[in-house]
């Protein structure tokens, strides 16, 4: 089995012979850029979970542990890593991308999930950030760096994590539209209500729309009926939300994340032939039938300034990551250089 120093050492010779190297777990989030790589790099084998804590609500996996098998071992305690992501792959790949489902409405983005990190640095050490206790310290925030930095700044070895308890029972309330804005205000106007949530999803589909707010605890049920009387009210709904997290992948089309507004997502949504998203974050996916470059420009111009990210589907002389103002982009290059300076890892794959 591979060390983390092991993965710095295989770093650093490659960096020394001017080689680059593709970082992949799994293999589930192949997105980003297309450039070509030297060689690959895989932490599969990195594959312990190194610690459960039952009391304290953490854990610590090592990056290559599939976020099924992890979910499976904190089950067995009632807890669960608060992510829902499509897909499955790796507890690493899910931090290097920062990818996220339904949950994040309530338990947020995995990078507030991410107490510390080991990582593998190209110059051949490894380095270690944060604590496996919940609690805030001053200083240099590596663990968040890294989260969405899509391997580019170093390889995640390890990452120690923030649990919750796994509800006993769940049920979801959908209400259906016609029309793209009102589902929006009706999301927009639950989403400021004092309603305890664990996901508030919208759907829509052409001409078909819906609403889905999903309760849990033992009287998620009544809650659902409080919160939305003139809904259905779906007891037994887990096919119901792995349909609505699929809805985020494509196999044919391509698939934009749209980071928008509440106060625009009636536009992102009358916009898109196909979308689900996160209503309260205005987060989208938004879903195009055909891989054809000119209608991801036409979105883009029809969103803009909003930033379009295309996760699936990338068509031939698109960028993936779209227009980056220049203060963000000096800024990404200048950590780039910090932790990377010849881009040994991952080149060409995120926006820097």
């Amino acid at each position: 089995m591979p060390s983390a120093s092991d993965i710095a050492a295989e770093l650093h010779d490659a960096a020394r012979a001017g080689r680059s190297l593709r970082i992949r777990g799994r293999g589930t989030r192949p997105w980003g850029g297309r450039a070509a790589a030297d060689g690959e790099l895989t932490t599969a084998g990195l594959d312990e979970i190194v610690e459960h804590n039952e009391g304290d609500l953490t854990a610590v996996v090592q990056a290559g542990v599939t976020l099924a098998r992890a979910q499976e071992a904190f089950a067995a305690a009632g807890q669960m890593l608060a992510v829902d992501v499509p897909g499955g792959g790796t507890v690493g790949g899910l931090v290097a991308t920062g990818d996220s489902g339904p949950l994040r409405h309530r338990y947020h983005a995995v990078r507030d999930l991410v107490l510390g990190v080991q990582v593998a640095l190209p110059d051949g050490t490894v380095a270690r950030a944060g604590s496996k206790v919940i609690k805030n310290v001053a200083g240099y925030d590596l663990p968040k760096l890294m989260a969405g930095a899509y391997g580019t700044l170093g390889v995640i070895t390890e990452v120690s994590l923030r649990l919750h308890p796994l509800p006993r029972a769940t049920a979801t309330v959908v209400v259906r539209f016609d029309d793209p804005h009102a589902l929006a205000r009706a999301a927009s106007e639950l989403a400021h209500r004092p309603v305890e949530a664990d996901a508030l999803d919208v759907a829509w589909d052409g001409g078909d729309g819906a609403l889905l707010v999903r309760f849990s605890g033992d009287a998620a049920a009544e809650r659902g009926r409080d919160a939305l009387p003139e809904g259905e009210l779906v007891s037994d709904d887990g096919a119901l939300w792995e349909r609505q997290r699929a809805r985020q992948r494509s196999s044919e089309g391509v698939v934009v994340r749209v980071s928008t507004t509440q106060a625009r997502l009636g536009d992102v949504l009358a916009a898109s032939p196909s979308a689900v998203g996160r209503a309260a974050l205005g987060l989208l996916w938004v879903a195009l039938p055909t891989r054809d470059a000119d209608a991801v420009r036409e979105l883009r111009a029809r969103l803009a300034p909003d930033p379009c990210v295309v996760l699936d589907g990338l068509p031939d002389g698109v960028d993936p990551w779209g227009e980056v103002g220049a203060g963000e982009l000096a800024l990404m290059r200048r950590v780039r250089a910090r932790f990377d300076p010849l881009e040994t890892c991952n080149p060409g794959v995120f926006v820097v």
